[in-house]
């Protein structure tokens, strides 16, 4: 009865939202990036089509159970990750094996989950849409509980000019969204545009950064777009091995994705299963002596780093923090969503 009540309050809500939107523009390619990787010729942005992805993300209606939706473990406040547990958590109190990773630059990115299993953003919610541990459900359910919906066939006519409910327009729906969530606007991005300046401990843990972590981390985006094994001991509870569950390579064993050191004071727990609370442990684990069949695959040996070093090194990594993109109002729960097309006209 609860979870009904729940479901009908997005309704009324979404329903409210519906009357009041306001035309969005968005420039996504920030001027110091490199080109996004995306394909926007097989789906051009369009601000309706992003609203309507807005309110599939933070409508529990696509999960099974109407109690999950993308954002119970995407939070905007989070940097679209989610702090509160190490694992992300699913329908009927399901606990899953990772750490939800955030979302932000993924039109940068070429494959998509801790362990690559997916190769194109149009396509990734499908796997937390069908995961029995995630929302437990199925694309052709969705589809009928959105054509039930009172609201959600006018959006979808609002949105690409008829009311037809497909897989492939919810999907490319909440890539759109997704791909409007672009954290382009710390402190190191103002010092790279020539608008700031980094104080002395910055500019050390600066220089430190570049020595020791850029390879892996690459500027501006912060990661490589690669799998790296980085000497973590498995988690004999999960067995978790990264990249080799889905290839069965043996080259791929214990290899996961390198994820991106923006927003670190918003995405704690680190890792891929949210192990460490804290940046000072990741730094003691790179320190430490990572064992030895392992070590020369992931940093040539443990890093040489004094305490202050370590100090200075997580000062610049809280230069990546990106607070607008974290309170940026068009990125969180649709309070404005959606008018009808012709009443939309610039």
């Amino acid at each position: 009865m609860k979870r009904n009540r729940y479901i009908i309050g997005i309704t009324i809500l979404l329903s409210w939202a519906f009357l009041y939107d306001d035309v969005v523009h968005w420039d996504i390619q920030p001027e110091h990036f490199p080109v996004m990787e995306y394909d926007f010729s097989q789906n051009p942005l369009d601000s309706q089509i992003i609203q309507l992805g807005r309110a599939l993300f933070y409508d529990p209606i696509l999960s099974k159970d109407g109690s999950i939706s993308c954002a119970s473990c995407h939070s905007p406040y989070h940097a679209f990750a989610h702090t509160d547990h190490a694992l992300s958590h699913g329908i009927n109190d399901s606990i899953g094996t990772r750490n939800a990773p955030a979302l932000f630059n993924l039109g940068w990115q070429t494959a998509f989950m801790w362990d690559g299993a997916i190769h194109h953003l149009d396509v990734q919610a499908l796997a937390p849409i069908h995961s029995p541990i995630e929302m437990g459900e199925t694309l052709t359910s969705v589809i009928s509980k959105l054509k039930a919906s009172p609201i959600y066939p006018k959006y979808f006519e609002n949105a690409f000019g008829d009311n037809k409910i497909t897989g492939e327009r919810i999907l490319k729906s909440l890539s759109q969204f997704q791909l409007t969530l672009v954290s382009a606007h710390s402190k190191y991005d103002r010092v790279s545009l020539g608008m700031d300046t980094f104080n002395i401990q910055e500019s050390n843990g600066y220089e430190l950064f570049k020595t020791h972590c850029n390879d892996c981390h690459t500027e501006p985006l912060f990661h490589n777009n690669s799998f790296m094994d980085n000497g973590l001991a498995v988690d004999t509870t999960l067995n978790d091995y990264g990249k080799w569950i889905m290839t069965k390579q043996s080259i791929d064993s214990l290899k996961f994705k390198v994820p991106s050191l923006r927003n670190l004071s918003y995405t704690y727990p680190y890792m891929h299963d949210g192990r460490f609370k804290k940046l000072r442990q990741v730094l003691n684990h790179y320190s430490s002596d990572i064992s030895s069949e392992r070590k020369l695959q992931v940093l040539n040996g443990p890093l040489q780093l004094t305490s202050n070093e370590k100090t200075d090194i997580i000062a610049f990594l809280l230069t990546l923090n990106d607070p607008d993109f974290v309170f940026d109002s068009r990125h969180h729960f649709p309070r404005n969503i959606l008018l009808p097309r012709e009443e939309n006209k610039d």
